[in-house]
């Protein structure tokens, strides 16, 4: 049985709230980058690009939190632990340009030629909620 995320939290993880991802240097100290979330059932995906410090850490140390703040009430929070379960580049240009229109209402227009887009699947350990 999965953790779920509870209901009233979900309109933090649906629509275009940027959650905080926290993943594990390779010596040890945390390191938080502001991101763009999907959600596919309980569980909670992240894209970005192959190379990146979020990637390399994920892969090297496949545990991450998600820190997902309300905005308009900055005390009214969800934290995610879990455990990055799927690395994948299946999919992850559609997911990108998905979660780009939900969030700037257009397609991923960052993208370089040379980046490979990648698909973190994080699924739920232990929540944490406030408010």
């Amino acid at each position: 049985m999965s953790i779920q995320i509870p209901t009233s939290f979900l309109p933090l993880f649906t629509t275009n709230v940027v959650v905080s991802l926290g993943t594990i240097a390779s010596d040890g100290s945390p390191q938080v980058h502001p991101v763009w979330v999907g959600l596919d059932g309980d569980d909670i995906l992240v894209n970005s690009a192959k190379g990146r410090a979020k990637d390399i850490n994920m892969r090297a140390r496949p545990v991450a939190t998600v820190l997902a703040v309300d905005p308009t009430n900055p005390y009214r929070y969800i934290e995610v632990r879990g455990d990055v379960v799927e690395i994948t580049e299946e999919g992850a240009d559609a997911l990108i340009d998905a979660l780009s229109n939900r969030y700037i209402g257009k397609d991923y227009p960052y993208r370089t030629p040379s980046e490979q887009r990648v698909v973190y699947r994080i699924r739920p350990r232990k929540i944490g909620t406030n408010g």
